[in-house]
C-alpha cells in the first residue's frame, strides 16, 4: 500500500518545522529519516502499483478463466447429450449383434437331419436341372430342324409365290390374245373375263347353234375357230368346255333325252370344232355337260343357255413344290 502526495508533503514540512527548531544536527538526523521514509513511500508506492496492475491481471484472467469455464460447462452439456445418444445407439447395435449372435448359433446348431434333408433336395434339383438341360439340348435340336424346316419351306414358298405370279401373268397376256382374236364376237353374245386364275370365254348358244339343236352353225365355227388359233401353241393350259341349258325341258321326239344330253352333246361339237380348227392336243381338252344345273340368270333363259370355255393353266409343277 503507498501513502498518499499530501501526507509525503505534510511529513516535509513537519521536518523543515523541526528544523527551525532544533539543532543543525537534530535537523540532519529528521531531515535523513524523512529522505528515507520518502524513499520507502516511493518503493511502497511503486509495489503498490505493481500490485494493483497484478490484481487487474488477475481480474482479466479471473474473467477469462469464467468464460472458459461457461464454454467448458456448454461444451459438457452439448457432449453430455452426444453422449448419451451414441450410448443408447450403442446398446441399439449391441442388442442387434447379440440377436444376430443368437441367431447365428441356432442355426449353426440347427438339427442334422433338416441339413441332411436340404442336401438331399438340392441333390435332387441339381439332377432335376441335368435332365432339364438333356431336355433342353433335344428341344433345341428340333427347334433347329424347325427352323431349318421352316426356311425351307419359305424358300419353296417364294419360288410357287414366283410361279404362281408368272402364271397370272401368262394367263393374263393370252386374255388380252384371246380378247384381241374374238374381238368382232364380244358384246355379241361372247364375254372373256379372267378370275381365279383362269380364263373363262362364255358364248351364248344364239352365236353357235339353232334352237334345240347341238350342230355349230357357219357364226360360231368363226368364232370357235378364231379362239382355237389363239390358244393352240399354249401348251400348259388345260381346256375345259362345259354345256349349259336352260330349265325348259326336251320336247318329245328329239333326239336328245334331256337337258344333260344337250349340254353335253354341245361340249362335245364345241370340243370337235377347236380340234379340227386348230393343232389343240386333244389331251387338254375336256368336254362336260352341266344340265340347267348352273344358271347365271335367273330371269334370262338366254343367258342360261351357253357354252363355258375355260382355261386353266398347267399347275403340276406348282402341285409338285406344294407336295415336297
Amino acid at each position: 500500500m503507498f501513502l498518499p502526495k499530501h501526507s509525503a508533503a505534510a511529513i516535509i514540512l513537519c521536518s523543515a518545522l523541526l528544523a527551525a527548531c532544533v539543532p543543525a544536527r537534530k535537523y540532519e538526523e529528521a531531515k535523513t529519516r524523512a529522505d528515507t521514509m520518502q524513499a520507502e513511500v516511493d518503493v511502497a508506492n511503486a509495489k503498490a502499483r505493481d500490485a494493483q496492475a497484478a490484481l487487474d491481471e488477475m481480474r482479466s484472467e479471473s474473467e477469462e478463466i469464467h468464460k472458459r469455464l461457461t464454454r467448458l460447462q456448454q461444451d459438457t452439456s452439448v457432449l453430455g447429450t452426444s453422449l448419451r445418444q451414441m450410448t443408447g445407439q450403442y446398446d441399439k447395435i449391441n442388442n442387434l449383434n447379440n440377436e444376430l449372435l443368437d441367431k447365428y448359433n441356432k442355426l449353426l446348431a440347427g438339427d442334422r437331419s433338416e441339413n441332411r434333408k436340404l442336401l438331399t433336395d438340392l441333390e435332387a434339383l441339381r439332377l432335376d436341372l441335368l435332365n432339364k438341360e438333356d431336355s433342353l439340348g433335344a428341344l433345341a435340336g428340333r427347334i433347329k430342324a424347325k427352323e431349318t424346316a421352316l426356311a425351307e419351306r419359305e424358300a419353296t414358298l417364294a419360288e410357287l409365290q414366283a410361279e404362281l405370279a408368272a402364271k397370272d401373268a401368262a394367263m393374263r397376256s393370252l386374255k388380252d390374245r384371246v380378247s384381241a382374236a374374238l374381238t368382232g364376237f364380244e358384246g355379241k353374245g361372247l364375254t372373256v373375263e379372267q378370275r381365279n386364275g383362269r380364263i373363262y370365254v362364255s358364248m351364248e348358244n344364239k352365236l353357235l347353234f339353232p334352237s334345240g339343236s347341238a350342230v355349230v352353225d357357219a357364226k360360231g365355227k368363226d368364232a370357235l375357230s378364231k379362239l382355237a388359233k389363239a390358244i393352240e401353241n399354249e401348251k400348259d393350259l388345260s381346256i375345259l368346255v362345259e354345256g349349259h341349258t336352260d330349265t325348259d325341258k326336251i320336247q318329245p321326239g328329239s333326239a336328245y333325252k334331256d337337258n344333260w344330253d344337250l349340254s353335253v352333246m354341245r361340249a362335245t361339237s364345241v370340243v370337235r370344232i377347236l380340234q379340227e380348227s386348230s393343232r389343240v392336243d386333244p389331251v387338254r381338252v375336256t368336254a362336260a355337260g352341266r344340265g340347267e344345273y348352273i344358271p347365271v340368270d335367273a330371269n334370262d333363259k338366254a343367258k342360261n343357255r351357253r357354252i363355258e370355255v375355260i382355261l386353266s393353266p398347267d399347275l403340276s409343277e406348282l402341285y409338285k413344290l406344294v407336295k415336297e
